[in-house]
């Protein structure tokens, strides 16, 4: 990396609270896109309404990771859905598997 150039960006935590317009442009997508996630039951945004809905720094990586099998590797919503389902699984048995040897 040259000196002239330099890293930026923010850390999203957990307790962030992102309105679908921030999560559509943190995700580069149409908010209706987030929309669809949301149906799909991939993101499921506090608030009763899509203009309350709030998302946290989890929903977004959630929402990059479904869009990236999407655009990437043309993997549908229902499948994407599932993908990270399995992913969540393995972290699960991951922890579980520490918690246990510690």
């Amino acid at each position: 990396m040259s000196e002239s150039s330099s890293l930026t960006g923010e850390i999203l935590e957990e307790q962030t609270a992102l309105s679908l317009a921030d999560l559509s442009r943190a995700c580069a997508v149409h908010a209706e896109a987030i929309v669809e996630l949301v149906d799909e039951g991939i993101l499921t945004p506090s608030g009763p309404a899509p203009h309350r809905w709030r998302f946290s720094g989890r929903h977004l990586v959630r929402a990059r990771v479904a869009l990236r099998l999407q655009q990437d590797l043309g993997v549908n919503l229902p499948g994407a859905a599932l993908a990270l389902e399995l992913m969540d699984e393995i972290e699960q048995l991951r922890r579980g598997s520490v918690e246990r040897r510690g």
